[in-house]
């Protein structure tokens, strides 16, 4: 067994033990820096952080490849990955980079398929001169979206 297959193997166990934390980056490095990147859908705590390496660190043996360690919560900015982040994070606001717009909406719904976004934009009135608020609302396939973000606001 490799050492990148030894670590997997340990990392899924590690997160049978928390159910609602969830990778969403394994990286291992030439020089054998492990860098795990978690999510939870509750957010994710120190202590996952903390469970997580320390099932990794004594699961794996020093003597037979030494190697250093890294167990973090993915960024605020970090782009949403796996169809669970976009659940998890339904009723914020994203910036959706598609082939061809880039898109500020709430996320308002996300299923297996896509997700649909809803936003105010002032457009023209029908009849006469001067502008309206409308309320938009797109649905997107999750294989259209390049990238989405969610936003903070303070």
């Amino acid at each position: 067994m490799t050492f990148r297959e030894k670590v997997n193997t340990v990392l899924d166990e590690a997160l049978k033990e928390k159910p609602t934390v969830f990778l969403i980056d394994l990286t291992i490095t030439d020089s054998f820096k492990v860098i795990v990147g978690i999510d939870g859908d509750n957010g994710v705590v120190l202590q996952d952080c903390i469970d997580i390496s320390r099932a990794i660190e004594n699961n794996l043996d020093r003597e037979e490849q030494d190697f250093s360690l890294e167990v973090a919560s993915v960024g605020v900015g970090s782009p949403l990955k796996l169809i669970r982040q976009y659940k998890k994070n339904i009723g914020r606001t994203l910036i959706v980079k598609t082939a061809t717009e880039n898109i500020e909406a709430e996320l308002v719904e996300a299923n297996d398929l896509f997700i649909i976004l809803s936003w105010k934009a002032r457009e023209p009135k029908k009849i006469g001169k001067g502008k309206e608020t409308v309320q938009k609302e797109l649905q997107i396939p999750y294989s259209d979206i390049k990238e989405a973000i969610v936003t903070v606001t303070f």
